[in-house]
């Protein structure tokens, strides 16, 4: 077969989930059935590896070679067209598996006989026969869906053996420890993934032999204790299954194949999709493939690999690796693991070739690499290539370096980069004080691999059960700790803040689960003792129980008892700061923040904010120096006395904008005007009545009883049936015209002063709650004349904004006539949805609107992404009936779907101008309008 060129094939902005390998650009015509020119047979249950070329031709394009194929067939295949050292192998396709599934579990009709005469295949390109005696193949049964889903389907090695065959492969390799090994090692995997025999009695067989030698290391024991091995695993197989291991090859093939479509709907597999948010109709491959021995001595081996280092990024090649062993030796935690560099110096004839290819895939496909390989006696092959998971660290350094290297665009590197690995340089990390103290109290208790960054804390909790149990209905933070994990113990990790094991190694399977999923993992802790059967755990003389709390640093591998506090982090990172640097360039939405003090301004600015969005002004009132003045203004009787309150909670204001405007030096800051009903800044109704209750009885204390009656009468005066849609917003201004008055004195008294002293402000006020154009008329008129007044007094001229936001669904449908005046809006789109919905988020979001999302009612929360259907309807048309009155109308969104990446994509796609957002999303939002702008969520819209 001829190699692919290297030429890249035009198609922009590949993401790292679908990244197809360079290729010459020629395409067969699309075809729905190929005839495959080795067997004259319908190709459509069965591709051999070499026949990659007719799968794509039948699937379209490469995305659809990986839904047909899986993402592992679909890449031996690939890796087959360009030359390097595969094992002849075949794939059953996805669509056998969802046939299978959905006929009741039964093969669909030929697909049995595509298999047998694929087998034929493989026979012929290898010289061996499947159930030969004589020159006996052996293949493994591997899963592969299009999606890495790493260890959550099964896998059967070995298959082929019986006794017969062992005895003659004795005969031919002249190996016995080699074939027994390989012999229990298939019926422990048979007996376990196809016949659903608990792992356990496997284990203690085996630890019952290493403990009579008196060795650590299967690989120490002798032929004829593995011998022995295999005669009590098949023992176990017939009492626990309740049937004999099958010796019959084409039966195990079978019975193989089976499992491994059935494992697409195990427990495993389907938590492990839903936390990734991959699909559960695409099915899994079936991957058939000739056996190749890293257990044949010491001039074999096995390994896993990634291409760069996926933890921190360098360029460097990172893994593990044994000799003499199989592949699940490796991640699985059985052996302790030697790094990848040791192979450059036990097998270097096959370290510099393997480095040749680990080199020429990552330029291949433009993406770290994956790779699992075996040497058998000095010969290498590789078993699998997959785009590699990493840590939100290593995703942004390889992107950046990527490009640097011209592997990839820019804009290509922005879509690699998601949003959540953003958020992890946002998350806190542990305090350098409470740490070097824990260090110094000697509650550093143990180091191991740092195999997935981030400071985490919890109580120990030893079973995957016990973790989801203790965070998902008693509320508390886990650190899941295991001897090693399975993929079993997913949900639990999925649950856990952190995970810890004493074995296990840099790809181990606890180690690809954490970094997928953002996890602070450590593993491999090599002096901690797991006692699963007492729930402790035993570190250098010091013991743990369930329950007691421990703190890990996946970044350096450091586990520490008890607590240790952390701290949000530094954003100075060079590589994040450069790949936002490009987001910048890339976007069309501008990124503001939503800060109510100047520390809050400060710190969005350094995260990239371009102006502030909302400022909150009500959040002022509640300071305890401040309450009690609004409480005064709010009780009081007559127009002196609320003004004196007025007048004391003035200077506080002032304050409190100058801080906003001097941190925002040049940039446009929106403050708005009070929002929420009065009674919020009074005592709770209930409360009162009970102190008046009890005074009333008592009788002890009568001026306290006449103060707290006054309070109640004042609160029940105020009451409303509903709130939210009651006096606040405008409705309050024009109802108590000082108070916004004071307010916008305020803000221009602030303006005029920071103005003088040659800051740069941009002043914009907010009236919120709009639902008439005469409301804004009446209120904005007398507030822009308080603001004029104040310009007068100060001898100073301002530019400034007045505007409103758009909260109400007749606010957005009557947007023409209120730009009339407004100049600018921003969509308050958590009230818009609860007024378009007619539904309070408060009372839906512990109700009904969860029942609603697990049964499908709704596709997801409208208020954790904005509903584009009805409410983003809405905003686009209010966007556009402003702008048809004002054609340079500022529009804009502030609260939480402001941070919010799908959110984000539907006010880019509507022509807003900005997204306001808390500071600590901002670095996400600059990310996600770059994503937007590059068209990553068309489809989503």
């Amino acid at each position: 077969m001829a190699q692919r060129s290297t030429t890249v094939r035009a198609k922009s902005h590949v993401s790292s989930t679908t990244a197809r390998p360079h290729h010459n650009g020629h395409r067969k015509p699309f075809q729905k059935a190929v005839v495959s020119r080795k067997t004259g047979q319908s190709r459509k249950w069965v591709y051999l590896f070499d026949e990659v070329d007719e799968a794509e031709a039948y699937a379209g394009s490469w995305d659809g070679v990986r839904a047909l194929l899986g993402g592992k067939g679909a890449n031996l295949a690939e890796m087959t067209r360009i030359g390097v050292p595969v094992p002849p192998g075949f794939t059953v396709t996805t669509e056998a598996c969802n046939a299978f599934l959905a006929r009741g579990e039964a093969f669909p009709p030929g697909m049995r006989e595509q298999e047998l005469a694929a087998l034929k295949e493989i026979e012929k390109a290898t010289g061996k026969k499947f159930g030969d005696p004589a020159n006996p193949l052996l293949v493994s049964c591997r899963s592969g869906a299009k999606f890495s889903m790493p260890g959550m389907m099964d896998t059967v090695l070995n298959i082929g053996l019986n006794d017969e065959i062992a005895e003659a492969l004795i005969a031919l390799t002249l190996d016995a420890r080699f074939v027994y090994d390989a012999y229990r090692r298939l019926v422990q995997m048979f007996g376990s993934v196809v016949m659903n025999a608990p792992d356990e009695p496997f284990e203690e067989v085996l630890a019952g032999h290493r403990a009579k030698r008196g060795v650590t290391n299967d690989a120490d024991l002798t032929p004829k204790e593995l011998k022995a091995i295999t005669a009590e695993f098949k023992a176990i197989v017939r009492e626990r299954a309740g049937r004999d291991f099958p010796t019959e090859p084409l039966e195990q093939l079978k019975l193989a194949t089976e499992a491994v479509f059935k494992s697409w709907n195990g427990k495993r597999a389907n938590d492990y999709r839903k936390a990734a948010g991959i699909p559960h109709d695409l099915g899994t491959g079936v991957n058939i493939v000739t056996m190749v021995f890293g257990n044949m001595g010491r001039e074999s081996g096995t390994g896993v690999a990634t291409t760069r280092n996926v933890s921190t990024g360098e360029k460097e090649i990172e893994g593990d690796y044994l000799t003499n062993a199989q592949g699940e030796d490796v991640v699985a935690g059985i052996r302790i693991t030697k790094p990848i560099a040791a192979m450059k110096e036990e097998m270097p004839k096959a370290y510099s070739q393997f480095e040749r290819i680990c080199k020429r895939l990552e330029k291949h496909y433009r993406e770290v690499q994956d790779v699992e390989f075996t040497i058998e006696r000095g010969k290498l092959w590789m078993l699998q290539t997959r785009d590699a998971k990493r840590t939100a660290q290593a995703a942004i350094r390889i992107a950046v370096d990527m490009a640097g290297e011209k592997l990839i665009g820019r804009a290509e590197a922005v879509k690699r980069v998601k949003p959540e690995h953003i958020d992890y340089f946002l998350h806190p990390q542990f305090d350098p004080a409470e740490r070097q103290a824990a260090i110094e109290r000697g509650d550093r208790i143990a180091c191991g691999l740092n195999v997935s960054p981030g400071a985490a804390t919890g109580m120990i909790a030893f079973d995957a059960d016990t973790a989801e149990r203790w965070v998902k209905q008693d509320k508390k933070d886990v650190i899941m700790v295991r001897p090693e994990t399975k993929p079993d113990d997913v949900h639990g990790m999925l649950a856990a803040k952190g995970i810890l094991t004493s074995r296990g190694g840099r790809t181990s399977h606890a180690a690809l689960v954490a970094r997928q999923f953002g996890k602070p993992a450590v593993v491999g802790v090599s002096a901690m003792e797991v006692d699963l059967e007492k729930r402790q755990m035993a570190v250098e003389g010091r013991v743990f129980q369930e329950g007691d709390y421990v703190s890990l640093d996946g970044s350096v591998g450091d586990v520490y008892a008890g607590k240790v506090k952390s701290i949000i982090p530094e954003f100075d990172d060079p590589y994040v700061l450069k790949l936002l640097s490009w987001a910048d360039d890339i976007r069309r939405l501008g990124v503001w923040a939503n800060a109510d003090y100047p520390r809050d301004a400060a710190r969005a600015r350094k995260y990239g904010a371009q102006g502030i969005g909302l400022c909150r002004t009500e959040h002022m009132f509640f300071e305890t120096e401040r309450l009690p003045y609004v409480q005064q203004m709010i009780l009081a009787k007559t127009a002196k006395e609320r003004d004196e309150a007025l007048a004391r909670l003035l200077p506080f204001q002032r304050s409190d904008f100058d801080g906003l405007f001097r941190a925002m030096d040049g940039l446009p800051v929106i403050i708005r005007l009070i929002d929420p009903p009065l009674h919020e800044f009074l005592p709770s109704h209930d409360e009162l009545l009970q102190t008046v209750t009890e005074l009333r009885v008592t009788g002890s204390n009568p001026a306290l009883l006449a103060e707290k009656e006054k309070m109640l009468a004042a609160v029940e005066s105020m009451r409303e049936a509903n709130p939210m849609l009651g006096l606040r917003g405008v409705r309050l201004g024009i109802h108590i015209p000082e108070l916004t008055k004071m307010q916008v004195r305020a803000i221009f008294e602030a303006a005029c002063q920071c103005a003088k002293d040659d800051v740069d402000v941009h002043p914009e006020v907010m009236i919120p709650l709009t639902a008439h154009v005469n409301e804004l008329r009446v209120q904005q008129t007398a507030l822009e004349a308080e603001a004029k007044k104040v310009m007068e007094e100060q001898s100073i001229t301002l530019k400034y904004k007045f505007g409103t936001m758009i909260e109400i669904p007749r606010a957005a449908l009557t947007a023409d006539q209120i730009a009339e005046y407004a100049q600018f809006f921003s969509f308050g789109t958590n009230d818009l949805t609860q007024t378009t919905y007619g539904i309070s988020r408060d009372d839906a979001e512990t109700g009904f609107l969860m029942e609603y999302l697990d049964k499908g009612i709704l596709p997801e929360n409208p208020f954790a992404s904005i509903d584009p259907y009805g409410v983003g309807k809405l905003m686009e048309m209010c966007v556009k009936l402003g702008r048809e009155t004002r054609p340079n109308l500022e529009v804009g969104i502030c609260g939480e779907h402001g941070g919010d990446p799908k959110s984000i994509a539907l006010c880019h796609k509507i022509g807003l101008n900005y997204v306001s957002c808390s500071p600590f999303r901002v670095p996400i939002a600059r990310l996600a309008a770059a994503h937007a702008a590059l068209g990553d969520f068309e489809k989503d819209l």
